[in-house]
C-alpha cells in the first residue's frame, strides 16, 4: 500500500497536468472560463430560490444559499462519480503504454472537479457575506475542512466505480438514475424540516449526504460549527469507499487493460 501511493506521489506532476489540461478542455475559447463555475450554479441558484421561496414562503435571500450549497457540493459528487467512472476508458491509450497506478486517472478527475469546486464556492461565500454578516467568524474555518473530505470520499468512490465501469459499460449511464433517487430523498435542495413535517426523519438523521453538506452549511449558513456527528458519518464514507476500492483494485488492477 505504502509502494502503492509513493508511486502516485511520484508521479504528481503527470496527474496534475493532466486535470489541468481537462480544465482547459472543459473551458476552451470560452470568454469567461472558469468563471462559469461561478456564473452557472448562481444563475441556478436564483431561478430555483425564487420558485422555492414562494412554496415553502420563506425569505429567498435565507434559502438561496441553502440551495447553493446544495448544488455545488452535489455537482461535484455526481461529476466524480459519472466522470469518474469513465477515467479508465478515456484514458485507455495511457493505460495501454504506461504502466503507472491506475488509481492516478479517476485522482485526475477529482482533482479538476475540486478546482471547480473552489471556484463556485467564491459566489457562495460572496453571498452569505451580504446576506448573512452576521454569521461570520472562527467557524467558517470548518468549512475549509470540506475540501479533504470531499476529496477522500470522490477519489477511491471514483476509482471504485471505474474499475466496474471497465467491464460493465452500462455503468454511468445507470449512475445517473442513482443520483436522481439519492437527491429525492437528501436534504439538498429542500430543508431538513421539509423531511421531519413529513415523518420522514431518518432520512436527514441516517443520511451521510445531510451531514457531508453540514461540513459547510454550519458554518456558513448558521454560524456554528459542524458536529462530531457530522464529521463521523463523513470518515465513515471515506473509510468505506477506501476499503472497498483497495480491495476491488487489488484483483481487478491487471485485468483493466483486457476490458479497454
Amino acid at each position: 500500500m505504502s509502494s502503492y501511493a509513493t508511486r502516485i506521489w511520484a508521479l504528481r506532476h503527470f496527474w496534475v497536468h493532466l486535470a489541468l489540461s481537462d480544465l482547459r478542455s472543459r473551458w476552451r475559447r470560452s470568454y469567461f472560463g472558469i468563471l462559469w463555475s461561478v456564473i452557472q450554479p448562481l444563475a441556478t441558484t436564483l431561478m430555483l430560490s425564487f420558485v422555492f421561496a414562494h412554496i415553502f414562503h420563506v425569505a429567498m435571500a435565507d434559502y438561496a444559499p441553502y440551495v447553493l450549497s446544495g448544488m455545488i457540493v452535489w455537482d461535484f459528487m455526481i461529476a466524480s462519480a459519472v466522470n469518474g467512472s469513465q477515467s479508465f476508458i478515456q484514458a485507455d491509450a495511457y493505460i495501454r503504454q504506461c504502466a503507472h497506478p491506475l488509481a492516478i486517472y479517476p485522482l485526475r478527475t477529482v482533482l479538476g472537479n475540486l478546482i471547480a469546486l473552489a471556484a463556485a464556492s467564491t459566489g457562495l461565500i460572496a453571498w452569505v457575506l451580504l446576506a448573512m454578516p452576521q454569521h461570520f467568524g472562527w467557524c467558517w474555518l470548518a468549512a475549509l475542512t470540506l475540501f479533504p473530505i470531499l476529496a477522500g470520499i470522490g477519489w477511491p468512490l471514483a476509482t471504485l466505480l471505474a474499475y466496474f465501469a471497465a467491464r460493465f459499460r452500462d455503468l454511468p449511464h445507470s449512475l445517473g438514475l442513482l443520483f436522481q433517487a439519492m437527491w429525492f430523498v437528501s436534504p439538498i435542495y429542500f430543508e431538513p424540516g421539509t423531511f421531519r413535517a413529513g415523518n420522514l426523519q431518518a432520512l436527514v438523521d441516517y443520511n451521510p449526504v445531510y451531514h457531508l453538506l453540514q461540513i459547510v452549511r454550519a458554518p456558513l449558513l448558521h454560524g456554528s460549527w459542524p458536529s462530531a456527528e457530522n464529521y463521523a458519518y463523513c470518515f465513515g464514507m471515506i473509510a468505506l469507499f477506501s476499503s472497498l476500492a483497495w480491495l476491488v483494485g487489488r484483483k481487478a488492477e491487471r485485468n483493466v487493460i483486457f476490458y479497454l
